[in-house]
């Protein structure tokens, strides 16, 4: 059923597929109707443990309630890989300060030394900075959310294939061996970081392929649909996955699919929001060919909004590493000064 305009509808994965394995064709048209209007939709039924969301965020919140001193032990400064714990309005995002704090994690893996030169996007596979010592559940319940989110990730994947008239494992090969995920645990904080103002998150797209985000009950996504004049709130749904596609799908279909804007209102002073993202991604090596569309969906592919400020690139690691270098300034002037622009 075509969604009204700007509303952010929801899927069921567990009606996904068949008994045959196959994938319904009632999911296939609910999923490109979203995917290529909105670009923003939620997930419900997704496998998720009856305690897991629950677990995860009170884990989240613990991380965030440990003494100053002991966060800072795990300050992304200390991570060429941009891995661990950002400050208070330490991540940019168009220029200004986030009022968030959050640690960054993807895969668990030992760093490559002996990169070519012009692959200079290896130098975000490393090791992660957990508190292993004062709060050991963290990485355990985290890493297994992200096992999970693999797997809802590649299947959500597989559907967009088969929604764009492709075999469902068109999209499999860049993520064989090495995907290179990444996630967050994100605590937001109204009122305190001062140069922010009421952005909690600034304005922006993803440069990946899936976000699959899970978000609490206070509220402040907001998101830009094309052609729209007006931000559109997404409604917590409890336990749901906010999902949202990246700037590989867009640059890949030609903007039939859109990474939609999105951003993040601070939350009131004195309220704590808390959010995990996740963000499935293909291997860094990954370069991303244009999908062979049919003639229909040629015809309503949009071309990709790009942005001479912020433009997207073919190659994933490319993408992931301008992103992240842009993210975080501090940690690239301190650790690879050769990515700062002159």
């Amino acid at each position: 059923m075509q969604q009204p305009p700007g509303s952010i509808p929801t899927l069921d994965l567990s009606t996904a597929r068949s008994v045959d394995g196959s994938f319904t064709p009632g999911f296939i048209e609910e999923l490109r109707n979203a995917a290529h209007t909105v670009g923003f939709f939620h997930v419900v039924n997704y496998g998720a443990a009856p305690t897991q969301v629950d677990d995860l965020f009170d884990i989240t919140r613990r991380f965030f309630d440990l003494p100053l001193q002991d966060r800072l032990a795990l300050h992304n400064r200390l991570s060429p890989h941009f891995r661990g714990y950002a400050g208070l309005g330490t991540e940019i995002t168009r220029g200004r300060p986030d009022s968030r704090e959050q640690i960054d994690f993807s895969p668990e893996r030992a760093p490559r030394t002996d990169h070519p030169a012009d692959e200079p996007y290896w130098l975000l596979q490393g090791p992660n900075l957990w508190p292993r010592e004062t709060l050991p559940q963290l990485e355990e319940q985290a890493m297994v959310w992200a096992e999970l989110m693999s797997g809802v990730g590649a299947e959500l994947l597989s559907a967009i294939g088969v929604a764009l008239d492709l075999p469902e494992d068109y999209f499999t090969e860049p993520f064989e061996g090495t995907p290179a995920w990444m996630a967050k645990l994100v605590h937001y904080v109204g009122g305190v970081v001062e140069d922010a103002g009421s952005q909690g998150v600034g304005a922006h797209a993803d440069y990946g392929f899936v976000t699959l985000l899970l978000q609490d009950q206070v509220g402040g996504l907001e998101v830009l649909p094309h052609g729209a004049s007006d931000w559109v709130p997404v409604t917590p749904v409890p336990g749901a996955l906010v999902v949202n596609l990246g700037e590989m799908l867009e640059v890949a279909t030609e903007g039939y699919l859109a990474a939609t804007i999105h951003r993040v209102t601070a939350p009131a002073p004195g309220v704590d929001r808390y959010a995990i993202p996740f963000f499935w991604s293909p291997r860094l090596d990954a370069v991303i060919e244009p999908v062979p569309l049919s003639e229909e969906l040629r015809s309503a592919a949009r071309g990709i909004s790009d942005d001479p400020e912020n433009p997207m690139l073919s190659s994933y690691g490319s993408n992931m590493l301008k992103g992240r270098a842009r993210a975080h300034p501090d940690v690239t002037e301190l650790h690879h000064p050769e990515l700062v622009r002159r």
